[in-house]
């Protein structure tokens, strides 16, 4: 049969009713005065029961109130059972889907008073985008402003009362924990999929510019730029912006900015103040020989670095107990932080470990 074809049933058959006794015609009905006489006692005793129950109001009882709003219960979802079926529960209100010239993108509403968070790129030559709320409802957004090295942009919509996420603000990402990422990827809104935290501090180079970004399995594809990648509690860990793929397609390797650094900037664009960068004040590159890490070749005068003491042929080998690697590893890294932030340098020099107290500045 065709799986759209619904067969009508036939007519029910008629089953005759078990509980009906038809009596003998021949058997006349016995009737008793002493059944008689007991039944009109009962009735007379009920109603003198009834008058001394009512009193002189014989009227019956008020029926109970209604209410012309039954309440409905809200739908849950037990998280032990089905994690990632209740972050979705909680999450996928705050998701919403952009569209303009450029295509069509994702974002994560972030303040219930119209702010909006999405991948720079989303957003990149349009100042005006359609934004869609899982609900349906549309409305015109402004875009804010942002940063193309970050990837990060804001979007701002005349709505009060939003659906704003919870963000991850406090909360330590961790290799192997759970990853929900939302978003609309080829435009089909409001899609889940889920995997893991493949790796945290994972340095992305585009060109001379180095991001220390999420990585994740769960898949992402294109639409799905600027959505959310949430942890189990529901809170949103990273905006995501990227994927690794010679296809095209997904494989398994994502990427997303960390929700500090995207709500820092956003903060910054919602105030109207310049995007500003830490950086440590040195030029350096990757080591060839010997421990692994950030050579420094040259140091700013006046600088976070000079100030702090680093000093040519160190060898930078982690930031606030990350390892650095490379050259950009530790350009990514000091990205992560907000200029005037202190950082300790695990340095290695001339074959002795040091640790110097390093104050960022900004570019």
């Amino acid at each position: 049969m065709h799986p759209d074809t619904i067969e009508r049933p036939s007519e029910s058959p008629v089953v005759d009713d078990p509980g009906t006794v038809e009596p003998k015609e021949d058997s006349p009905p016995r009737r008793s005065w002493s059944v008689f006489i007991i039944g009109l006692a009962m009735l007379l005793l009920g109603l003198g029961i009834g008058a001394i129950a009512f009193g002189e109001d014989d009227s019956p009882p008020p029926a109970p109130e209604t209410s012309d709003e039954a309440e409905v219960p809200q739908a849950t979802v037990d998280p032990a059972v089905e994690p990632v079926a209740a972050v979705a529960e909680k999450v996928l209100p705050s998701v919403v889907q952009l569209e303009s010239p450029a295509g069509v993108g994702s974002g994560v509403i972030y303040d219930p008073d119209g702010l909006i968070l999405t991948a720079a790129h989303v957003v990149a030559g349009v100042d005006v985008v359609e934004v869609r709320l899982s609900d349906g409802t549309k409305y015109q957004g402004r875009v804010l402003g942002g940063d193309a090295s970050t990837d990060v942009a804001v979007v701002e919509v005349d709505a009060t009362d939003l659906p704003a996420a919870d963000l991850a603000l406090d909360s330590e990402v961790q290799v192997g924990q759970l990853a929900v990422a939302i978003g609309s990827p080829f435009g089909l809104d409001s899609t889940v999929t889920s995997g893991v935290v493949s790796a945290v501090n994972q340095t992305v180079g585009r060109g001379n510019h180095f991001q220390s970004l999420i990585q994740t399995d769960a898949a992402i594809n294109p639409g799905n730029s600027g959505g959310a990648l949430a942890n189990r509690d529901g809170e949103v860990i990273g905006i995501n912006v990227s994927i690794y793929s010679p296809s095209g397609g997904n494989i398994g390797v994502g990427f997303a900015v960390p929700i500090t650094v995207a709500y820092d900037l956003a903060e910054a664009v919602v105030a109207g103040e310049p995007i500003e960068r830490a950086v440590l004040g040195i030029t350096g590159t990757t080591t060839e020989s010997g421990p692994a890490g950030a050579l420094v070749i040259g140091v700013v005068p006046g600088s976070g670095a000079d100030t702090g003491g680093v000093e040519v042929g160190d060898v930078i080998m982690a930031v606030d107990g990350t390892r650095v690697e490379t050259i950009g590893d530790l350009i990514a890294r000091i990205g992560t932080y907000r200029p005037g932030s202190v950082v300790t340098l695990d340095v290695i020099r001339a074959g002795e470990e040091l640790q110097l107290e390093v104050e960022l500045g900004s570019q």
